[in-house]
This record gives C-alpha cells, structure tokens and sequence, in this order.
C-alpha cells in the first residue's frame, strides 16, 4: 500500500476509496507496507509535514501491528528494478513502491494517478 493509504486507513480518513477500504478488509489478501514508506513518514515528520501522526514513527508501526499487515523490506533486486524503470515521476519513494510491487508481483494500492503509468498492478 502507498504511504498516503495507510495514513488515511490508520486514521479513518473520508479519502479512503469504498474499494481500497474493501481491500484493506479482506482477510483474502495479504498487505504489505513497505520499508520505503516508514522512511517516507520519517521524513515527513522530521520536517513537521504530518502533524496529525502524535507518535510518529512508533504510532505508526504499533497501528500497523494491531492489523494483519506485514513490512515489506528493501532489498537489492528492488533497487535494480528503481535503476531501469523510465522516468515518469520524481516521488523516490513512489519510484521504489513501485519497483518493490514489480519486482514481487504485488499490486498497488495507491490514489496516486501516476503509479499504473508504470505498467505495474494498481487499485483505488
């Protein structure tokens, strides 16, 4: 899941999408959220950008373990993917979101309209 979906998910935003929460729900699936995003939420919070995260990192992870959601770690093989995907959007997180899915057969689930330019499984 992108970072934007688990923030909104852990605080029970209106942007969260009917099918996104739908997914979030089904026990069917499998979700994951990435090391890339945990990095992302450090440095947003260490420049004040998400206010609304008290805890920070630590709130995060602890909601994140309350639910049925696994960390997905960075690893060399999603590097090589990051190196040779075009350049269609300058978020490095995103870029790596969508090189970590790619790279495991995953699908995104982002509200971002630039993450299925990149040929890669997306859901919103």
């Amino acid at each position: 899941m992108d970072t934007h979906v688990a923030l909104w998910w852990v605080n029970a935003h209106e942007k969260l999408s009917p099918k996104a929460r739908a997914v979030l729900l089904n026990e069917a699936y499998t979700l994951y959220f990435s090391m890339a995003s945990v990095w992302e939420v450090a440095i947003k919070r260490s420049l004040g950008k998400l206010p609304g995260l008290h805890g920070g990192i630590r709130q995060l992870l602890a909601k994140m373990e309350e639910m049925p959601i696994c960390l997905l770690p960075l690893m060399p093989r999603h590097m090589e993917v990051v190196e040779a995907l075009p350049f269609l959007h300058r978020d490095p997180f995103d870029r790596l979101l969508v090189a970590q899915a790619k790279a495991e057969g995953m699908a995104v689930l982002t509200a971002d309209e630039n993450i299925p330019k990149y040929d890669v499984l997306s859901a919103w």
